[in-house]
């Protein structure tokens, strides 16, 4: 998780342990310091509370944007790169790269991958009044909020988080990236529109494999192959699963090569519309046990308990409880809670030390 959020686990061993890198591109004008445009930040007039980028980007729900600046993330959605920053006042702006672009249709598809149809207070609202501890974090991960990504990219992402890292994950995502066509570069980042499936279907298992992606390369090509296969092409199949029920949809994404039921819950969640999908793994079963239903504590998690976990979290929060476990889940990451009060910590937790190493790494890494 999120993915539910992916967090950092022991990668498997393969005989290509590094990723292959990415041949460079030639060099772009947004590259330049002598060339470089000034960037006049427009703003989405929305609050720190409706959207803070530093714990929505970087905590696993999208592999794709970088952090080019303080603050600041920078990524393609569709054909444009874009930038978003948050502004001194709260405020998060939002400056196109690329020239030429339709503003309103990049706007409007800018919006739309930022889901800020929805009220992220108004839905913290509920939460609080239902959960005292959620009440209690919130103060702390206000503005974390869900994507709603392209299917495709997202379901491509999420094949390649199979127990795998988040440093990993992303170099792999940045290889399949690397196979669209390039938009910029910024802050010696390389940026790409996410590759069509035609484009996807020319990359073979061989490629992927010399590239390090392991035994995944031959989920990735059968994924592929699946789709292009679906009645009206893969893409309008996916878009489709939107409309769904969960389960219904859970079921379809699990038919594809290399999708069981926790990365399909966070495609589901991530870019379906499904905003209770709760993907269950380790952790977010830990913090059920711990917080939700103890009496499951020191239980196998078997796709059984995994059902009873995901039950649990939409009895407790409703139809949006993905977005009520996403927050929690950050909120157990290490470089989250280091931020938190002790009071927050367990005693093993004050006792390692580990989390004050956090606190004062990332005092030195807030601009």
């Amino acid at each position: 998780m999120p993915p539910s959020i992916i967090p950092p686990s022991t990668p498997q061993q393969h005989s290509h342990t590094s990723l292959r890198r990415i041949p460079k591109k030639p060099r772009n004008i947004l590259q330049n310091p002598q060339q470089r445009p000034t960037i006049k930040w427009t703003p989405l007039n929305t609050g720190k509370s409706e959207l803070y980028l530093p714990l929505t980007f970087p905590t696993g729900q999208t592999f794709r944007w970088k952090q080019t600046g303080p603050l600041q993330y920078t990524g393609s959605i569709g054909s444009n790169l874009v930038s978003l920053k948050q502004l001194e006042n709260d405020d998060v702006g939002y400056f196109f790269h690329n020239e030429g672009f339709a503003s309103g249709e990049a706007e409007a598809g800018l919006f739309d991958f930022l889901n800020m149809g929805i009220s992220l207070s108004e839905l913290w609202d509920g939460f609080r009044a239902c959960d005292e501890r959620f009440c209690e974090l919130a103060e702390y991960l206000e503005g974390a909020r869900v994507l709603r990504q392209d299917p495709l990219e997202c379901l491509i992402q999420f094949v390649c988080s199979s127990n795998n890292n988040i440093q990993r994950i992303t170099k792999m995502v940045d290889f399949i990236s690397s196979k669209g066509r390039i938009l910029g570069s910024v802050e010696g980042f390389d940026f790409f529109e996410f590759p069509t499936l035609d484009r996807l279907a020319l990359v073979s298992e061989a490629e992927l494999r010399e590239a390090g992606f392991g035994y995944r390369a031959r989920y990735i090509v059968g994924t592929v192959a699946a789709l292009q296969a679906k009645p009206g092409g893969g893409v309008n199949w996916l878009a489709s699963l939107r409309k769904l029920d969960l389960q219904e949809a859970i079921d379809a994404l699990c038919s594809l090569p290399g999708v069981g039921p926790k990365v399909a819950a966070c495609i589901a969640l991530f870019s379906l519309d499904q905003h209770h999908a709760i993907p269950v793994d380790t952790h977010v079963w830990q913090i059920a046990t711990r917080y939700i239903i103890p009496e499951l504590a020191g239980t196998r998690l078997t796709p059984k308990i995994c059902n009873r976990v995901a039950d649990a979290f939409v009895s407790k929060y409703g139809k949006y409880a993905g977005w009520a476990q996403t927050l929690l889940f950050i909120a157990e990451l290490p470089s989250q809670k280091a931020l938190f009060p002790s009071s927050f910590w367990s005693s093993e937790e004050r006792g390692s030390g580990k989390l004050e190493n956090e606190k004062s790494r990332g005092k030195l890494n807030t601009d």
